[in-house]
This record gives structure tokens, sequence and C-alpha cells, in this order.
């Protein structure tokens, strides 16, 4: 079984750690993960530096206070990952920077990145110190999954929801879609979604035709080394984000490729990927392009 894409594919699995965030999802989902990998789990959480928070009459004060509070998320995080697997090597760390480039900076070691949401709207996501989700999906230089919902194992068979365009960022989606579901036996639906043009026409026959080949292309040779998977191929009409959000409602997971890295804000993380982070009712998994 091949394992999914990643330039350190032996590298930890990372957990962003929310001082705000009281649940065990997320590390539920991130220890579930690491021992299913055979992986070690890291717990990270970042407190802003003096300088980003600067606050002159207590500083000191606040600034202990962040310290108290993170060890307090770090260490519930870690009884969850250790109640849940007893084995598994679990590390903790607290390190002074903004949250966001402080977990891009672990991504580069790290097989995986998890995430918990605090379902931010747009606004507070553009303009707020601690926005995570949106800036490490599109940063991160390994997969990143935000699990803003639990996954449906009810669902029988279970199913992973992977949605292509053909694109070269599709590419490392594929084969991480191929390894999630393999590795959790489950089936792989591929969706391409195809919008209609607004304006003028298109010979639709021929065109759902053509967009069925490229779907087949797009996941050749896969097959070789996920045999087990069962793989259905789905050309949809409508807005993608709705489709795949729709596709994906009793889903393990939904799985989309990112296009190149985000700017200084990190906010160019694509309106696919951006939007099922809001949309989607289960995890949530973007895969770089180009993994550095």
């Amino acid at each position: 079984m091949t394992s999914a894409s990643s330039d350190n594919p032996g590298g930890p699995v990372v957990l962003g750690v929310d001082a705000h965030d009281t649940g065990s999802m997320a590390a539920a989902w991130a220890a579930d993960e690491a021992a299913r990998k055979g992986l070690p789990l890291r717990l990270v959480h970042a407190v802003p530096s003096l300088y980003r928070e600067f606050r002159p009459f207590d500083e000191g004060r606040y600034h202990k206070a962040l310290r108290e509070r993170a060890d307090r998320a770090l260490d519930r995080a870690a009884a969850v990952a250790r109640e849940r697997h007893p084995g598994l090597a679990v590390t903790s760390t607290v390190t002074e920077d903004v949250p966001a480039p402080a977990l891009c900076r672990e991504s580069r070691r790290a097989s995986l990145v998890v995430l918990g949401s605090r379902r931010l709207s747009r606004v507070e996501e553009a303009l707020s110190t601690y926005s995570v989700a949106v800036p490490v999906s599109a940063q991160a230089h390994c997969p990143v999954v935000v699990v803003r919902d639990p996954e449906h194992t009810t669902q029988d068979p279970p199913y992973v929801v992977l949605g292509v365009d053909g694109s070269p960022s599709s590419e490392p989606a594929v084969d991480f879609a191929f390894a999630y579901a393999d590795e959790r036996r489950a089936a792989l639906r591929v969706l391409w979604v195809w919008q209609r043009p607004l304006v003028g026409s298109a010979d639709e026959p021929a065109t759902e035709q053509l967009l069925h080949r490229l779907l087949f292309e797009s996941t050749a040779g896969r097959h070789e080394h996920h045999p087990d998977v069962t793989v259905t191929h789905e050309v949809v009409h409508g807005h993608p984000v709705e489709e795949l959000a729709r596709a994906a409602e009793h889903a393990l997971a939904v799985v989309v490729g990112r296009r190149g890295n985000g700017g200084f804000t990190g906010m160019r993380l694509g309106s696919v990927p951006h939007g099922l982070l809001r949309r989607a009712h289960c995890p949530v998994v973007t895969v770089p392009a180009h993994p550095q």
C-alpha cells in the first residue's frame, strides 16, 4: 500500500491545538490517523510573542497566563490521544509565534497537519490573528485535514469523495484519496463538477463525453496499487462546492487539490477548497500540488 502524498511520509502527524477548543474531535481524529499509519503524534500550540500582543502594564502576567492555558490545552489533547491509543508516541510543544506561520513551518517535516475549526466568518478569517484553517490549508507543505465535523463512520459501505478537474494540481490529491480510502477499506467516489457556461452555448453531449474520458484518465494507474478500492466516476452539473459538499454529506472525508501556495495572508486558497471548509460536513483534506 502506498502512503498518502507527502515529502515526509515518515514524518509525524501534527495537530494544531487550539486553547479555545475544549472538545476532543480533532485530537481523536489525529490520534486515530497517527496510530493507523504507525506514526508519532506531535501536538503544537502557538503563543503570540509579546511583540505581537504587547500589553505594557501586564505583559509578564499576560504571557504567563497564555503559556499556562497552552499547557492545559496540550495536556487535554494528549490525554485524549493516549486514552484512545495507549502505545502511541505523543510529544507536545509550545512555540512563540502566530499560529498559522508556526504550523506551516511544522508542515515541512510532517506527513499530515490536522486542525479543528473555530467556524470563523469570512471577515474573521481575513482579519483575525488566530485564523488558522484557511492560511494553513493554503500554505502548508503537506496535506492538511480540517476536522470541522466528524467522519460518517456509520455509512455502509463507507466512502471518500475526491474532486478532480484534470489539472496537475489534482494529481497528488488523487494519490492521497486512493491511499486514504484503501487504509479505511472505503469506496472512492471521484467527481468532476461541470458548470454550464453563463453565456454562449455548449454541445452538452460532446462535453460530457470528453469530461468522462478525462475523469477516467485522471485516476488511471492508481487501481493497480489499490486493487481493493471500489471506484466510481461521476460527472455532475452544478457549483463545485455545493455538489462536492452534497456528495460528501455522509462521507469519511472530501479530498481536493490545491493550486500553488497562498500569498502573504494565505488567503489565495482557491474557491473550491475554501468553500468546502465552510460548507462540508465531514473532514476536508487539502493536498498541495507540489509539496516542498
